[in-house]
């Protein structure tokens, strides 16, 4: 299992991502926008380097929500491989069988 800290910090990633997500996109915007003037551009690419690092989705990590590793995450699940596999070996998701050929 991951550190809780870990954890808590991705967490806390999420929510900065959703607090400046209309900013971030409204300066983007502006940014490539064609009739935008340069100064109007130049202006919009300062204020999105002053934003929090942390207000980057780029900076969110997927993570298992039962054991939160970082690596082999099936998105449409939210699961790490390994706990996908005992779950589905218990029959708890439905429409997954064992492969058998």
């Amino acid at each position: 299992m991951a550190k809780l800290a870990i954890i808590n910090r991705n967490i806390k990633r999420q929510k900065t991502v959703r607090k400046y997500a209309e900013r971030r996109e409204a300066l983007k915007a502006i940014i490539n926008d064609f009739s935008s003037s340069e100064d109007e551009k130049f202006q919009a690419r300062s204020e999105l380097q002053n934003l929090p690092r942390n207000s980057s989705p780029v900076r969110i990590r997927n993570r298992c929500a039962l054991t939160g590793r970082p690596r082999g995450v099936y998105s449409k699940f939210g699961l790490g491989r390994s706990k996908l596999r005992d779950i589905a070996m218990a029959g708890k998701i439905p429409g997954i069988i064992k492969a058998s050929w």
